[in-house]
């Protein structure tokens, strides 16, 4: 008879709050393991507890962490440790990567440029792990770098869920892309929040430098929401709201999956017109840096309920099935309505066999 037992989560340094808040999530805890440095500053990593033929999931974000280590950093300690399960026996071993960094160089944009995203991809199975979970890439088409299962999630009915506890949403708002590449983003917002749709184009001169060319969609006399994967330098969306409040918006909201917040981004983005700042946490925040301004929603129940269909061998797409989301809260937890593929219950197999 085959061992069943409730997954092992696991997490590096980079994101260990939302780790932990999963791990809450889905009623566990999370394995033990010392993820440190050498005193050469090389990552020490050890797995203080037995996995042999567990289904193990290991959330790490590609950032810079809150103990200062850089991303590459945090790549590392996600390599290693994937290696130290992968030849401790795991039964199969998911990278839940709630930001998956590097994902900006997709492509070559000139000459003897790398590809990073798809080194990095090419490491992280290298290194042995079975699976990727991740939300919002930067490129759908990243997935394609992968020879493994990846499930690309979306942190898209928790942030629209929020702007609909501000009463964002209908004929007085307007949901904007900041660019010709997220429109298929944007255009899902707008079906959500019942919304037109209007596109700002933009060129850079150069990298994190954006100028606003042109505004495409009527925004005179409605609230802009400017929905983004991204936050980094804050630079773009900043120009952006100056245009929709020239062009006639009353207000500008901006959301994002990902603050990266690089540089002096909160203090451009709090000189701005905009009026909020809505992100998740799939890269964690120091509060001292945050003011009233910005929104920090939590995206622990959509990992935790898609580690849990993994687990379980259901379909992991049915969460984003409906257009509307009736089941999350302002922050991400569930709260009151029908039941939907955002609030079913989905429970985890039984522990036929401790493992030891």
């Amino acid at each position: 008879m085959n061992v069943i037992q409730k997954p092992l989560l696991f997490s590096g340094n980079s994101n260990s709050d939302l780790a932990r808040e999963i791990a809450q999530k889905m009623e566990t805890r999370l394995g033990s393991a010392l993820v440190d440095k050498f005193r050469n500053e090389e990552c020490r990593i050890e797995i203080r507890e037995n996995v042999r033929g567990a289904e193990v999931f290991l959330v790490q974000s590609l950032c810079k962490a809150p103990n200062g280590q850089s991303v590459n950093d945090s790549l590392m300690e996600l390599l290693l440790m994937i290696d130290a399960l992968n030849r401790a026996s795991a039964g199969r071993i998911t990278a839940v990567i709630p930001y998956f960094g590097y994902a900006k160089q997709d492509k070559k944009t000139k000459g003897r440029e790398p590809i990073s995203a798809k080194l990095v991809a090419n490491m992280i199975e290298a290194a042995g792990a079975k699976r990727v979970v991740t939300l919002d890439l930067h490129a759908a088409q990243i997935q394609g770098f992968f020879d493994l299962p990846v499930d690309n999630l979306e942190a898209a009915p928790t942030l629209s869920t929020y702007l609909k506890s501000q009463g964002l949403e209908g004929d007085r708002v307007v949901i904007v892309s900041p660019d010709a590449g997220g429109v298929t983003r944007a255009e899902k917002f707008a079906k959500r929040l019942r919304s037109s749709l209007a596109i700002v184009f933009k060129r850079r001169p150069e990298p994190d430098v954006s100028e606003v060319t042109e505004i495409v969609g009527d925004v005179s006399g409605k609230i802009a929401v400017v929905v983004d994967d991204m936050i980094s330098t804050g630079g773009t969306l900043a120009k952006a709201a100056e245009a929709l409040i020239k062009r006639g918006a009353t207000e500008v909201y901006t959301c994002a999956t990902h603050g990266i917040f690089a540089g002096d981004a909160v203090r451009v983005l709090t000189e701005s017109p905009i009026s909020k700042v809505v992100v998740t946490n799939t890269i964690p925040f120091d509060a001292a840096l945050l003011n009233p301004k910005f929104q920090v929603l939590s995206i622990a129940q959509i990992l935790a309920d898609a580690i849990k269909r993994i687990t379980a061998n259901r379909s992991v797409s049915e969460l984003f099935a409906r257009d509307e989301d009736p089941g999350s809260g302002p922050t991400g937890d569930p709260g009151p309505g029908p039941p939907g593929p955002m609030s079913q219950t989905l429970e985890l197999p039984e522990v036929l066999t401790p493992a030891s």
